[in-house]
C-alpha cells in the first residue's frame, strides 16, 4: 500500500508537527488512512514491509508514543512481553545476552519488553501468577525450566501465551528454545576421553532443572561407553557462588587426586574450577582439563587451555521473542520449537 506523497512532502510535514502527535498526525503526514497507520504500527501481516518502515520512521521522527491505556481498551492487549528471571542468574554469560537479544527482536514490533525478577526465597509461581491474573503482559518468556514445571502447566491450563528457554516433559505441546545439553555432556566427555582423561568430575546445573538431567545423561553415557570414571557433584552445582565451587574443587581434588578433568555448566563455575585446580598446584590443560560451555567467548582469554563449546544465547533470545509473538497472534498454530546443537564456533 503506497502513499501518494513524496519524500520531500513527508519531510516538510514531519518538521511542521507541533503538539502531541497522534495516529491522525501520522496519517496526515503519510497520506495513508488512520486504520492503515494503526495496522502498520501493530505489524499486521497484510501491510507491506516498505509501508511499515515509512510509518515507523514517521512515528519515530515526530516522537509518537501510543497511549497504552487506549491500546488495551481497543484491543485487550498490553503490547508487553515479560521475561521472568531469577535474580541469581549468571550475568556474565546468559542473562545480559538473553535480555539484549529478546529486546532486539522486539525492537521493530509493537511489543515492548519488561523484565520481571523474582528472588531466591520467592515462589517462582508468584510473578507468573501475577502477570496472568492482572493481564499486565500479553506473553511470558521463562527460563530455569523444570521437567514438571508448575509455571508451564499453569499457563497451559489458562491458555496464556508463553515460550520457554528449555524443555519440560510436555515440550511437544508448547513453544521452546533449548540448547542440547545432553549432546554437550556427550561431546565434552568424548573429547576428554580422546585426550586420555580417565577420571572426570562433572559440576552440572541444579539437579531439579531439566537441562541438568540432560547434561548428566549425556556425560554418563559417554563415560560408560568409554570405560572411564565419572563423578557427578552432589554438593554444589554450576549455579553456586564461585567461592563454594572453588572450595568444592579443592576438597574433591585433595580427596581424589586421580581426577584429571572437570566438566562444568557455566562460565563462572569454569573460572572457579580453574581457581580450585591451581590452588591444588595443578595446571589446567596438563594435569587437569576443564571443559565448559559459554555464551560469550571469554574463557580462552582467561586461560587459553580451557576447552569450550558455544551456546548461542543471542539466537535463543531472538527465537523466543518470535515464538512468544506467534503464541499471542496465532494461538492455534503449531508452537515454534528449536533445539540448538553445541558448536565450536561462538556467535
Amino acid at each position: 500500500m503506497a502513499t501518494n506523497k513524496t519524500s520531500a512532502e513527508i519531510a516538510a510535514s514531519t518538521a511542521a508537527v507541533s503538539g502531541k502527535p497522534t495516529l491522525k498526525t501520522i496519517a496526515r503526514i503519510s497520506g495513508l488512512a488512520v486504520p492503515t497507520v494503526s495496522r502498520a504500527l501493530n505489524d499486521a501481516p497484510d501491510i507491506g514491509v516498505e509501508t511499515k518502515k515509512l510509518i515507523r520512521k514517521i512515528a519515530s521522527d515526530i516522537g509518537y508514543v501510543p497511549n497504552r491505556a487506549g491500546v488495551r481498551l481497543r484491543t485487550g492487549r498490553t503490547n508487553v512481553i515479560s521475561l521472568v528471571m531469577s535474580t541469581e542468574m549468571d550475568l556474565m554469560s546468559h542473562t545480559a545476552r538473553l535480555i539484549s537479544s529478546v529486546a532486539g527482536a522486539l525492537r521493530d514490533t509493537p511489543y515492548h519488553l519488561i523484565v520481571t525478577p523474582y528472588f531466591p526465597d520467592q515462589d517462582p509461581m508468584e510473578p507468573v501468577r501475577y502477570i496472568v491474573e492482572t493481564g499486565s503482559a500479553d506473553a511470558i518468556i521463562l527460563n530455569q525450566i523444570r521437567p514438571e514445571d508448575p509455571r508451564v502447566r499453569y499457563m497451559m491450563d489458562r491458555k496464556f501465551p508463553f515460550a520457554t528457554h528449555g524443555r519440560t516433559a510436555q515440550a511437544s505441546q508448547h513453544p521452546y528454545y533449548d540448547y542440547d545439553n545432553e549432546a554437550f555432556g556427550t561431546i565434552a566427555a568424548q573429547r576428554l576421553i580422546a585426550r586420555g582423561r580417565k577420571h572426570i568430575l562433572l559440576i552440572a546445573p541444579p539437579p531439579e532443572q531439566n537441562y541438568a538431567q540432560h547434561m548428566i545423561a549425556g556425560a554418563s553415557r559417554a563415560a560408560q561407553e568409554g570405560g572411564i570414571n565419572l563423578t557427578v557433584s552432589d554438593t554444589v552445582s554450576s549455579d553456586n557462588k564461585s567461592p563454594q565451587v572453588v572450595a568444592y574443587v579443592i576438597d574433591t581434588l585433595t580427596r581424589n587426586p586421580a581426577i584429571d578433568a572437570v566438566i562444568v555448566g557455566s562460565t563462572t563455575s569454569a573460572m572457579a574450577a580453574v581457581s580450585g585446580i591451581e590452588h591444588c598446584g595443578k595446571t589446567v590443560g596438563k594435569e587437569v582439563d576443564v571443559f565448559a560451555k559459554e555464551a560469550v567467548p571469554f574463557l580462552k582469554l582467561f586461560r587459553a587451555d580451557i576447552l569450550t563449546l558455544a551456546e548461542k544465547v543471542g539466537i535463543a533470545g531472538e527465537f523466543l521473542a518470535k515464538a512468544a509473538m506467534q503464541a499471542i497472534r496465532d494461538p492455534d498454530a503449531p508452537p515454534m520449537q528449536s533445539l540448538e546443537m553445541p558448536s565450536d564456533d561462538p556467535l
